[in-house]
């Protein structure tokens, strides 16, 4: 755990989305599989789920994107995800 909130490292390639879903389902104690409407908002309300996945991709020559992190709000919780593929909730 990081700093107040939950952290689920994702480096390991999961879907940045994907990731996401599973960092909320495990604050909420369900399965991914149970966030959804009506009681979940879905995270396309909120973000791009294939803007996120692709955002820290490497670019077409293969080189790294810059370092860096994006923040939203999923479920009432701020989500951040950073360059790294870490997840973290507060």
């Amino acid at each position: 755990m990081e700093e107040g909130g939950d952290s689920v490292d994702s480096s390991y390639r999961t879907a940045l989305s994907q990731a996401v879903v599973e960092a909320v389902a495990d604050a909420e104690d369900v399965s991914p599989e149970e966030l959804c409407p009506p009681e979940y908002e879905p995270l396309h309300a909120v973000i791009d789920p294939q803007a996120l996945d692709a955002l820290f991709e490497p670019k077409a020559d293969g080189n790294p994107r810059s370092s860096g992190a994006v923040s939203f709000t999923f479920c009432g919780y701020d989500v951040t995800v950073d360059d790294d593929g870490t997840v973290t909730l507060e």
